[in-house]
Parts: structure tokens; C-alpha cells; sequence
């Protein structure tokens, strides 16, 4: 399989530049500030971690490129979905806004914006810094980092235009050279991919060899494959307790509902 990584990222450098000459850099500070505060990321998942449970980033997605579409034409409405996931026990949300690969926009993730008050992390490929400007006048609270996406040195830069707009950053690797990389930022949120992106294969495992690369004082935040109580009970055993969680949910009548089947009541309280 083609490097399917590289192939959205060069979609993505065409489509950053296009939003650029249809919303200027100006118009999205001008919609910044008449946004308000940013929820905090980090501290929910860091609560709910103290209180004893496990937290969950649950995720909104149309499609992907390894699964295909989630859902029947009609049967996407991410506000209901946002919903549901608060009222059953998700501590962040995860919304995918890219189109081409993803089935994802801006709207999906302003749907779950005005329908739950969770924080929530705009999930797309970030290789501008002016979708780090774009994901805070949408409404997140949190922006995704890539390792492969961009050069560390450049996300350490966008790491603190992030911070400046109050949002988190959770930094994604797959490799033992990515985390060695990612560690360089200073947020605490490191994210394990178990999917490899250049050929979307997955190995449950790929989270259990790195997360010791973490170091002290970081959170391991375990994303792709998380499809049953059997690997939820693999992480836990192996001391990773945060997770992202999105396919698994997604094909669901009720991703909630799902959601909190999955972890057998643990979320809630």
C-alpha cells in the first residue's frame, strides 16, 4: 500500500493554502475574540484519572481511510453524537474535520461545540500554522501534532502560537523515533498511534513498547484499535489509562451508549 500518510499531507499543504485566500488570517482573530475561554484539556483527562477512572477521548468521524464510511448516508449528526457521549461518561472529544480522507468540516465540529460542554480536540493534519489559528476560532480546545507531519523544530514554534490561543496540544508518534521527538514539546499529552499512517495497519502492542519513552510526568493517551473490553483490560494492566477511541463507536446506533458499554460502567460518577 502507498504511503497514505504523505498523500494526505500533501492534500492538506493544497487545501491550507486555498482556505488561506478564502478566509484570511484576519477574519479568524476576528472570530477568536469573540470566542469564549478554552476549556481545559489536560485538566479534565487529569481529573478524572485522579478520581480512579479511566478517561476517554471520544471520537466524531464520518469515514476513514482503512474502514470506509461508519455510517448510512443521513446518519452522521455530530451534535447528537457530542450529546451522548457526555452523558455517558467521555471526558474530551475528538472531532475530525478533514474532507477529503476523513469525511470531516468545520461544521461537525461546531455541532459539538454548541451541544455538549466537553473540551474537544480539532483531529485533523496540521502542516500550517494557520489551522492552529482556524481550530481555535471553530471552537476547540486542542490541536493535533503529528510528528511526521512537520519538522519538530516548526512544531515546537506552532506548540507555543498554540499555547498563546489556549489551546492544548497533544503530540502524536507511532515510532520509537517519533517519541524521542515528541518528548521535545513541553505538553504533557503523548499520543501513541497503534495505527502505522503509512500503510494504516495496527498492533496494539506498538503502545505498550513506546509509552516507557514517555518519561515521567507525562500522559499516555493510547489511540486506533481500542475496539473491545479485552484491549481496554491489555492497556490498563499495562498502566495506560487514557484513551482515544473512535471506529469502535462510531458504527453504533448510539455512540454513547456504546461508549459506555465498552469501558462496563467504569466512566461514570
Amino acid at each position: 500500500m502507498a504511503n497514505i500518510l504523505a498523500e494526505i499531507l500533501a492534500t492538506k499543504r493544497r487545501e491550507v493554502d486555498e482556505a488561506k485566500r478564502r478566509v484570511p488570517l484576519a477574519v479568524l482573530q476576528a472570530q477568536i475574540a469573540m470566542r469564549p475561554a478554552t476549556k481545559d484539556f489536560v485538566g479534565a483527562i487529569i481529573a478524572k484519572q485522579q478520581a480512579g477512572r479511566p478517561a476517554v477521548i471520544a471520537e466524531i468521524k464520518k469515514q476513514s481511510p482503512s474502514a470506509g464510511q461508519f455510517r448510512a448516508a443521513g446518519d452522521f449528526t455530530p451534535g447528537r453524537f457530542a450529546a451522548s457521549y457526555q452523558a455517558n461518561g467521555a471526558t474530551c472529544l475528538s472531532v475530525l474535520t478533514d474532507l477529503a480522507y476523513f469525511g470531516g468540516t468545520a461544521d461537525d465540529l461546531h455541532a459539538a461545540r454548541s451541544s455538549c460542554d466537553l473540551p474537544i480536540l480539532r483531529k485533523d493534519f496540521i502542516v500550517d500554522p494557520y489551522q492552529i489559528v482556524e481550530a481555535r476560532a471553530m471552537g476547540a480546545d486542542a490541536v493535533l501534532f503529528i510528528v511526521d507531519a512537520a519538522p519538530i523544530d516548526t512544531f515546537i514554534d506552532w506548540e507555543s502560537l498554540a499555547a498563546s490561543l489556549g489551546l492544548a496540544v497533544l503530540v502524536e508518534s507511532h515510532t520509537h523515533s517519533q517519541i524521542q521527538q515528541a518528548v521535545r514539546l513541553k505538553t504533557p499529552l503523548i499520543g501513541i498511534n497503534n495505527r502505522d499512517l503509512t500503510r494504516f495497519e495496527t498492533d496494539l502492542e506498538t503502545t505498550t513498547r513506546l509509552a516507557p519513552l514517555a518519561g515521567g510526568g507525562r500522559i499516555v493517551v493510547t489511540e486506533s484499535g481500542i475496539e473491545s473490553t479485552q484491549a481496554i483490560d491489555f492497556m490498563q494492566a499495562n498502566g495506560i489509562s487514557t484513551f482515544l477511541i473512535g471506529g469502535a463507536l462510531m458504527r453504533a446506533a448510539d455512540p454513547g451508549i456504546a461508549l459506555g458499554a465498552l469501558f462496563q460502567g467504569k466512566l461514570a460518577g
